[in-house]
């Protein structure tokens, strides 16, 4: 059964697994952030069915890694003591001597110190997280679960995906109206100059030029239009759809996390209550509930960034749908009037005369 509410402890795990010793759980947590985990992602045997998605949900799990400016060596591991750390600064190696060592030793031990309390806790929280995550796929642990939001989350990749389509082809549509243009632009100058050097043909040849010209003016009005439909799309997809996803990224980390803290306060829980159990058992609580404030902190930015996320997409893709139909039926109606008072509708600046191709062009 899962928690679908996402407060609370969870009553319906499928299977717990049985709780470690005291020791063996800390010799465990010593060694979580050196651990591997191998992932078979190539399609080969040994892949799991349906879980082409794990390898990079690993990733991402690990890529939130501490990020220390400076670095120390520590002699002996995790397991080792504080007087193996031996600060990078210094080219020189540590001297066995017997002088009691300094201020500036006792700082870089106590930064050192520091660092590794940091990523102690990093690869402890790894640990955590790698286990719920492999738990949930084999089917042995439960996950909150937010119908409603997950439901919304999913037509917004999908609806991304459509519109990606869609700015790809308007991108192709530019290119070819602007192919197009050049070899109207070069047949009406082929035109024009054979008028003068054809006496028998000079009204045929002139009038041809005469569209050719009209036809690549009106084009350029069009290509100007069509440009601004697609930067409008870009920034829909490339901007606004994607920082709504880097949302969705951060709360489903946080769910991840949430429910691994869960799932090892309810492990505890199960414990016997001895002095030491009930430490543990604080500590799992207090841990437990930072990262539920979180998980609901994040739940509640998606929400509002898909909101507002909808209601702008609505707002930019009636106004550009708006521009789209009317620029192309100006264009093939040979309405140029029309075409130009579209653009002056929405505001659309074209290239200055005499420019040798668009300016949208040069910004690509």
């Amino acid at each position: 059964m899962e928690d679908k509410t996402g407060w609370g402890l969870g009553t319906g795990v499928e299977t717990l697994t049985p709780v470690p010793s005291l020791a063996m759980t800390d010799g465990i947590l010593g060694k979580a952030a050196t651990m591997e985990i191998p992932i078979h992602g190539n399609g080969e045997a040994g892949q799991l069915p349906e879980d082409d998605g794990l390898e990079q949900d690993l990733q991402q799990v690990m890529v939130s890694g501490p990020n220390l400016n400076e670095t120390s060596i520590v002699s002996g591991g995790y397991g080792g003591s504080g007087d193996g750390l031996i600060p990078t600064g210094s080219g020189r190696h540590p001297s066995h001597s017997a002088t009691p060592a300094g201020p500036g030793d006792e700082v870089a031990r106590g930064i050192a110190g520091e660092k590794f309390d940091i990523v102690k806790k990093w690869g402890i929280n790894t640990y955590k997280c790698t286990k719920q995550l492999l738990s949930e796929r084999f089917g042995r642990g439960s996950r909150t679960v937010d119908l409603e939001l997950e439901l919304q989350i999913e037509l917004l990749r999908e609806t991304k995906r459509k519109y990606e389509s869609v700015l790809q082809l308007g991108r192709a549509l530019t290119a070819h109206l602007y192919s197009l243009l050049q070899t109207q632009h070069a047949l009406g100058d082929a035109f024009a100059d054979l008028s003068q050097k054809s006496p028998e043909l000079q009204e045929e040849f002139g009038y041809n030029a005469e569209t050719q010209k009209l036809l690549c003016k009106n084009g350029e009005t069009l290509l100007g239009a069509v440009n601004f439909f697609v930067s409008s799309i870009n920034t829909l997809v490339t901007k606004t759809m994607e920082d709504t996803l880097m949302t969705v990224k951060q709360y489903e980390a946080a769910r991840l996390e949430y429910d691994a803290y869960r799932t090892d306060l309810e492990e505890l829980s199960l414990g016997p209550r001895d002095a030491g159990m009930r430490g543990r058992l604080e500590s799992a609580q207090a841990s437990f509930q930072a990262h539920r404030d979180k998980y609901e902190k994040l739940r509640g930015d998606v929400a509002i960034k898909l909101k507002f996320l909808e209601e702008n997409k609505i707002k930019v893709m009636h106004k550009q749908l708006l521009l789209f139909h009317n620029a192309v039926s100006a264009y093939f109606a040979g309405n140029q009037k029309q075409l130009e008072q579209t653009l002056q509708q929405f505001n659309i600046k074209l290239r200055p005369p005499g420019a040798e191709k668009p300016s949208w062009l040069e910004e690509q």
